[in-house]
C-alpha cells in the first residue's frame, strides 16, 4: 500500500477536523468565506496532506529559511550552489535599488554577508521579470557599490580594492522568462565576466540563475540525483509523492516539513499567512499583466520600427532606381542628341556632296561645250 504524508506526519488533520475548527470560530469562517472555492480547496489540501505546502510562499519560506533562526539551512544551500563551504557572518539590510512595482513580483529577497566578506543576494521571483539579465546586472552592481562604501568606511586609510569581495547574485524563478526556455535541458546557469584572451582579472560579480519550472520539467519523472537537486525539490515540488521520495532519500528534510505542519495546527496563523499570499498573488498577477503588456508593446514598437525601416529601405531603393532611370534617360537623350547631330552633319555633308556633284556636272557640260567649240574652230581653220 502506498504511503501517505500522514504516515510521516501524524499531526496532519482530516478535512472535517479542519472545517470544524474554521466553522467553530466566526473570525476564521469570515476569512474562509472570502476566498474562492478554488482557494478554499487549495488551503484544505495542504492542511490535510492531499497536497504539500508551497514552500515558495513568502511566509513559509521566510520561516523555514530565516538566516537569523536557521542560518545552517541557507549556509548548506549556498555551499552546494557555490561549491564551497559557506558560513553566514551577518544579515544585511536590503536597501535595494528596485522600483516599487518590481518588489511585488518577488517571493523573497535576502542579502547576507559570508564569512570571507563576500555578499550573497538570494532572490526568488514568483514570475520572472522582463529583461532578467539587465535587471540582475543592476542589482549586482548596487550590492557591489554598497559593499565598497561599507568596507571603505570601516577600513578608512587602510582600504585597498583587495578588501572588496565577490558579490553572488542567486535568482530562483518559479515561472521563468522565455530566454530560459531556449535551453530547456539546463536548469542551473552559472555566469561571470571573462576576457576573451584568458586574462585573469577578477571583476567580483558572479551569477547563478535557477528556473524552477524547468527543473520540475526535467526531474518530474526522474529520481533525485544529488543533494542540490534535493534542495530544489524541497523548494519547488508540492506533490505528496515527490515529498515522500525526498524524505525517504534525504531524511533531513523531514524536520522542515514537520515545521510546516506544526504551523498548520495554528489555524488563525496559517489562515493569515495564506490570506497574505493570496493578496500577494493578486498583486503579482496584476504586475505580471503590466509587465506582459509592456513587453508586448515593446515588441510591437520594435515590429513597427522594423517595418518603418523596411519601408525607408524600399523607398531608398525606389529613389535609387528612379535616379538610375533618370540617368539612363539622360544618357538616352544625350545619345539621341548626338545621333541628331550626326544626322544633321550627315545631311549637310550629303547636301554639300550633291552641290559639288551639280557643280561637277556643270563643269562637265561646260567642258563639253568648249570641246565642241574647239572642234568647230579647227574645222573652220581647215
Amino acid at each position: 500500500m502506498a504511503k501517505k504524508l500522514q504516515d510521516y506526519f501524524p499531526m496532519i488533520r482530516t478535512g472535517q477536523e479542519v472545517l470544524d475548527e474554521i466553522e467553530g470560530r466566526e473570525e476564521l469562517l469570515a476569512i474562509f468565506e472570502e476566498w474562492s472555492e478554488e482557494r478554499q480547496e487549495e488551503f484544505l489540501n495542504f492542511c490535510t496532506g492531499a497536497r504539500g505546502v508551497k514552500v515558495l510562499y513568502d511566509s513559509f519560506f521566510k520561516e523555514l529559511f530565516s538566516p537569523e533562526y536557521h542560518p545552517e539551512r541557507i549556509e548548506r544551500f549556498l555551499s552546494l550552489l557555490l561549491d564551497k563551504k559557506v558560513r553566514i557572518a551577518q544579515i544585511l539590510p536590503n536597501d535595494s535599488v528596485r522600483i516599487a512595482d518590481e518588489c511585488t513580483l518577488l517571493v523573497t529577497d535576502i542579502v547576507v554577508e559570508l564569512e570571507d566578506g563576500s555578499l550573497g543576494n538570494i532572490e526568488i521571483q514568483k514570475i520572472g521579470y522582463a529583461f532578467p539579465g539587465e535587471r540582475m546586472a543592476c542589482y549586482s552592481s548596487d550590492l557591489l557599490l554598497r559593499q565598497y562604501k561599507r568596507v571603505r568606511a570601516r577600513r578608512k586609510d587602510k582600504f585597498t580594492y583587495r578588501d572588496i569581495k565577490t558579490v553572488y547574485t542567486i535568482v530562483l524563478f518559479e515561472k521563468s522568462t522565455e530566454e530560459f526556455h531556449a535551453v530547456k535541458n539546463q536548469y542551473i546557469h552559472r555566469g561571470k565576466q571573462r576576457f576573451d584572451t584568458g586574462l585573469g582579472v577578477n571583476t567580483l560579480q558572479e551569477y547563478i540563475l535557477i528556473p524552477l519550472d524547468i527543473f520540475k520539467e526535467n526531474t518530474h519523472n526522474k529520481g533525485i540525483k544529488n543533494e542540490l537537486d534535493a534542495w530544489l525539490t524541497f523548494i519547488s515540488f508540492d506533490e505528496p509523492e515527490k515529498m515522500i521520495e525526498l524524505i525517504e532519500n534525504y531524511p533531513e528534510f523531514k524536520e522542515m516539513y514537520e515545521e510546516v505542519y506544526q504551523m498548520c495546527l495554528n489555524m488563525e496563523r496559517v489562515m493569515g499567512m495564506f490570506s497574505k499570499e493570496l493578496r500577494e498573488l493578486d498583486r503579482n498577477t496584476v504586475q505580471y499583466m503590466i509587465e506582459e503588456q509592456k513587453k508586448n508593446l515593446a515588441e510591437k514598437q520594435k515590429e513597427v520600427a522594423e517595418k518603418q525601416k523596411e519601408v525607408v529601405e524600399k523607398q531608398k531603393e525606389v529613389v535609387e532606381k528612379q535616379k538610375k532611370l533618370e540617368e539612363q534617360q539622360k544618357q538616352l537623350e544625350e545619345q539621341r542628341e548626338q545621333a541628331e547631330q550626326w544626322k544633321r552633319k550627315s545631311q549637310e555633308k550629303d547636301r554639300k556632296l550633291q552641290e559639288e556633284s551639280i557643280k561637277l556636272q556643270e563643269k562637265e557640260r561646260e567642258n563639253e561645250e568648249l570641246k565642241k567649240k574647239l572642234k568647230l574652230l579647227e574645222e573652220e581653220r581647215l
